[in-house]
């Protein structure tokens, strides 16, 4: 009678927080953080918290959590299926562009406890393993939107020569942002939060502050902050200019029109106060204790 009482209790925490994170990562579907000149966007991680219930809870949780975030999506987009023609095709955008493509985002708990480089229970053993499934997951979205756009849409938004060439470079231009900015975000995420307890808490001090103290592990985590949106907000100067707005293609002409100056000084800013902070925090380390 406990066991099935625990059981039940269990079913309900994840039925709870796997709905509560597809809205998460649905409000975040909606703030796009770049338009892409000819279609696309880069998003805020929205697919991050799907990723958590899958880590969290396992590969099946985070499938089922996926195959409902792909519905939400699928009706958040349906004037999409006002440009193609004929059941095949509308069957074959919800399933390639919707369901299998984000659906795949909860396999991406996969290498939970498979990357050995860390000890166990350490943050940057939990943040590379989401790190590297989101890579993951990121890598299998981008192959459903390119066989899409290389079937469903070769001779509609995509040309019919050469299809699959256009679209693997089309869907380049915000995947590869997309990728870059959620790898970052599901990175410095796994170095804070410790998601393996049964409430998700921040990372205590024994886990590194017990060794090195807790205000090296604070300038340590404001660095690894630092860098990584220094990064992030780089790529999303960078990434509009790497679509052709007249016909969607990758491309590296357009280049010169980004503002190299005012990156170059950010990205200074940047290394600047990770090199500060992670000096603060050294020598923090090394002062003798009173």
């Amino acid at each position: 009678m406990k066991t099935q009482k625990t059981n039940t209790k269990n079913l309900t925490k994840k039925l709870t927080e796997s709905s509560l994170m597809v809205a998460f990562a649905t409000v975040l579907s909606m703030l796009k953080l770049i338009e892409m000149p000819y279609g696309g966007s880069v998003t805020l991680a929205s697919m991050l918290p799907i990723l958590i219930v899958s880590y969290r809870f396992g590969v099946g949780t985070g499938l089922m959590s996926g195959v409902v975030y792909a519905v939400i999506q699928q009706l958040l987009g349906l004037n999409n299926l006002s440009y193609v023609t004929g059941w095949q095709s509308v069957l074959a955008v919800i399933f390639l562009d919707y369901v299998l493509a984000f659906t795949v985002i909860g396999l991406g708990g996969i290498f939970k406890n498979k990357l050995k480089v860390f000890e166990e229970n350490h943050p940057k053993r939990q943040a590379a393993e989401l790190a590297t499934g989101m890579a993951f997951v990121c890598i299998l979205r981008y192959i459903c939107h390119t066989v899409a756009g290389a079937t469903v849409w070769a001779g509609l938004s995509i040309p019919t020569e050469a299809a699959l060439i256009y679209s693997i470079s089309y869907n380049a231009t915000y995947m590869l942002p997309e990728t870059i900015v959620s790898v970052l975000v599901a990175f410095w995420m796994g170095t804070v939060i410790d998601f393996s307890q049964n409430v998700p808490t921040r990372f205590l001090s024994s886990a590194i502050g017990a060794i090195k103290g807790a205000s090296y592990e604070i300038m340590m985590h404001f660095a690894t902050l630092i860098s990584l949106f220094t990064v992030a907000l780089d790529t999303l100067f960078i990434a509009p200019h790497l679509q052709d707005a007249e016909s969607g293609e990758f491309t590296l002409s357009y280049l010169t029109d980004v503002n190299w100056i005012l990156i170059t000084v950010f990205t200074l800013i940047g290394i600047a106060a990770s090199v500060i902070l992670i000096v603060i925090a050294k020598r923090g380390q090394k002062r003798p204790k009173d």
